[in-house]
């Protein structure tokens, strides 16, 4: 059974009086939502894009400043063993909306449609129409819905596009490429351009070979002034206030602290007498635009995303919806080395191996806080194992109503509340299938003989049948040591596991027999 510490102490008791407020939690809830005495509440989904498990402070993180983050964490619980839907954007944000595991969800790798250029912004593979997602069950549940951020599920005029997928309003990146750039000239207001104050860049070239590294003159070039994420955050508060009155359902979707690495000049200011020894970042490919100090940048976002949440709950303290009102922050997926971020430096993976792209802990195990005034313990923390798609039966459960019979997932609301009968997935599955060929696939599952994690490579060397590796979470949490040779029917079962677990994917590229061709 997974635990729920509070304060250093092990808690089993329910927190009953938190159960009979919540409408659709338990059933006088439910009589009150449907005899429409009680307003549902109100839940605010935040998600940063590569925050890495250890870049906050709640986390471990010693250089950069999350005191708002922090703070949610002291008066909320910390989820440390939340999963994303992949080691990538767009399926694991494929996975959240759906709520279908990585083995069968719809969209299982960044497809992309067009190129950086504004004028050839056609998106990624977008949501098939009549898909139902967390917009459409929300929306059906009586809530408003908003997605203010990043999408990435379907780019302009295409079927996936926010408003035709279950969001009555929409304010941010249609297409995730454009998300590489934090000061873009333009966001989508619904179905329309939105123009911001900057003129075009892009953000995939090199320092010239004649200009001074070490000048601060070199890198004016590549600076704009009106910075989105700041645009963005400024939105969420505005839809705060004029739906205070409505129970609304905000999707809250920052593009931070992926690359680009680019913040406003006051934010970066803020590190300069941190101490770090800096090497600029000449840019160019994945190494994205010039910058001079990197590590003060890279702080820098992860800052302005902090204070823009602290912002937020604020807000919600302010018009007294603080109590009425769920509020999940997490990560899409482990952190990024692109745009010259020192990774090792921050220990931005924490104890864990991998990164973004990796199916090892440090690419899929989020960075993950619950915050709920009188319903969460405060100071709380819970090692229930739980994933992305896992989120809709939660939000069904908050909202009364009942989960779609379409998701994987299973309601971790008790968990959230204290509560005993807490229901457990038998393991948790992700596949990930890189535009080189290579595939991944990995399992989590527990018992009491350990926490087991087995991590499958294809790649060049091994197309057929590669070995599974095998870990024990319990004694190595970094996975180093892999004992899939004293544990064969351990091993067997997990491969039964990763057979079972998934369908045939619609693009070649997504299944495990497919290998690009040689000239």
């Amino acid at each position: 059974m997974a635990k729920v510490i509070v304060n250093g102490v092990l808690c089993i008791a329910s927190v009953l009086a938190a159960s009979l407020l919540l409408p659709g939690y338990g059933e006088l809830g439910a009589h009150a939502a449907n005899a429409g005495e009680v307003r549902p509440p109100n839940v605010i989904y935040i998600l940063a894009d590569d925050l890495g498990y250890g870049d906050l402070g709640a986390f471990g993180q010693q250089h950069i400043e999350t005191p708002s983050l922090d703070k949610m964490a002291e008066e909320g619980m910390r989820l440390t063993q939340h999963y994303a839907g992949s080691t990538v954007c767009a399926p694991s944000r494929a996975s959240l909306v759906t709520g279908k595991q990585p083995g069968v969800v719809q969209i299982r790798g960044n497809y992309e449609l067009g190129t950086f250029l504004d004028e050839e912004e056609y998106g990624q593979m977008p949501l098939r129409p009549g898909t139902e997602t967390i917009g459409t069950m929300m929306q059906d549940a009586g809530y408003k819905t908003a997605l203010i951020g990043k999408w990435g599920l379907g780019g302009p005029e295409s079927y996936g596009t926010p408003n035709k997928q279950g969001f009555d309003y929409f304010f941010g990146y249609l297409d995730q490429k454009q998300a590489h750039n934090h000061y873009p000239t333009h966001l989508w207001l619904n179905e329309e351009r939105f123009p911001l104050d900057n003129t075009y860049l892009d953000t995939h070239q090199k320092l010239p070979e004649d200009a001074d590294p070490n000048a601060p003159a070199s890198y004016l070039p590549y600076k704009r002034g009106d910075f989105a994420q700041q645009r963005l955050a400024d939105d969420a508060l505005r839809y705060i206030t004029e739906h205070k009155d409505d129970p609304f359902f905000l999707f809250l979707s920052f593009a931070t602290p992926h690359a680009s690495l680019q913040a406003p000049d006051a934010d970066i200011a803020a590190y300069a007498e941190a101490g770090f020894v800096e090497t600029p970042n000449l840019g160019g490919g994945q190494d994205y635009i010039p910058v001079q100090n990197p590590k003060a940048v890279r702080a820098a976002m992860i800052s302005h995303l902090d204070r823009s949440i602290g912002d937020v709950l604020a807000k919600l303290e302010e018009l007294q919806l603080d109590e009425n009102t769920l509020v999940i922050f997490s990560s899409d997926n482990g952190p990024s080395w692109e745009g010259g971020a020192d990774l090792a430096f921050f220990d931005a993976n924490g104890p864990f191996r991998g990164y973004k792209r990796d199916l090892y802990e440090g690419g899929i195990r989020m960075p993950t806080i619950a915050w709920w005034p009188e319903k969460i313990h405060p100071g709380s923390n819970s090692d229930h194992m739980s994933a992305f798609w896992d989120l809709m039966p939660t939000l069904a459960e908050v909202a009364g109503v009942d989960s779609p019979e379409t998701t994987d997932g299973i309601s971790f609301l008790p968990t959230l509340l204290g509560e005993t009968g807490q229901k457990l997935h038998s393991h948790l599955y992700w596949e990930f299938h890189n535009n080189n060929g290579n595939h991944a696939q990995a399992i989590r599952l527990d018992d009491a003989a350990g926490q087991w994690k087995a991590v499958r490579l294809y790649n060049e060397d091994q197309r057929e049948n590669p070995p599974v590796e095998l870990y024990n979470l319990k004694v190595d949490l970094a996975e180093q040591h892999n004992v899939a040779g004293a544990h064969p029917e351990r091993v067997a079962q997990i491969l039964e596991l990763m057979k079972s677990s998934r369908t045939r994917a619609d693009i070649d590229s997504w299944n495990f027999d497919y290998w690009p061709q040689s000239d």
